[in-house]
């Protein structure tokens, strides 16, 4: 594992707990680095759809891992998302889809690929000062991270959150689906073999079902200070 030289904070949880909101905002708090890991599952997932590539033939998939190259922009706006270029295709919005979402969960539990973007994520942890967003970056990426938080909320919640997301783009939403799906990806999440959903032993537990981003940021920055 690479040496760090810097504080690293972790934020892990399910998908729509608001993770990406809150590791914005306290990375703009402390001038530090915002690693949205996720995005990178998601760019992965992407471009095996892309190119036809069959998630379930393992060689396959390894054959073409050192064909991407991943890069993460800065948000253009406060409550975006980070951009992402794949071999410097902007693909910002194609990933940030409801089924590239459940494609992303099943990749990432495929060793090969996390294999390949833990190196990525922890080769920019090494550089320090670091917020790093995902599903285990406390449990495995960084941990030894200086402060870990996990953030978690009802299933209904975190749907409603992401269909309102996905109506402000302009996208029409199936809430009944867009439910049924955040709980099949967190039980496929959490019950995968490897780097499983779950909350670091030393992670502050956040249930934002009941707070808004403002609390939640207020919570966790009052912890790091």
């Amino acid at each position: 594992m690479a040496e760090t030289v810097g504080p690293i904070i972790t934020i892990d949880g399910p998908a729509g707990v608001g993770k990406s909101t809150i590791s914005r905002k306290v990375a703009a708090r402390y001038g530090y680095t915002y690693l949205d890991t996720g995005a990178m599952y998601r760019a992965v997932a992407w471009y095996l759809v892309q190119y036809g590539i069959d998630i379930d033939n393992i060689a396959d998939v390894e054959s073409v891992l050192d064909d991407i190259t991943i890069t993460l922009l800065p948000a253009k706006n406060e409550g975006d998302d980070v951009g992402v270029l794949l071999n410097g295709e902007n693909i910002s919005a194609q990933i940030r889809t409801p089924d590239i979402s459940m494609i992303a969960s099943t990749v990432s539990a495929l060793p090969v690929v996390r294999e390949k973007l833990t190196a990525m994520q922890r080769q920019i942890g090494a550089q320090g000062c670091v917020v790093a967003e995902g599903r285990d970056t406390g449990t495995v990426v960084f941990p030894e991270a200086s402060n870990k938080f996990y953030l978690d909320a009802k299933p209904e919640a975190r749907a409603g959150r992401r269909a309102l997301q996905l109506r402000e783009r302009g996208e029409s939403v199936d809430e009944e689906k867009l439910l049924e799906m955040t709980i099949a990806r967190d039980k496929q999440d959490s019950e995968r073999e490897i780097a499983p959903l779950k909350k670091a032993d030393d992670a502050v537990l956040v249930d934002t079902t009941d707070l808004s981003a403002d609390q939640v940021f207020k919570a966790i920055t009052e912890l790091i200070d």
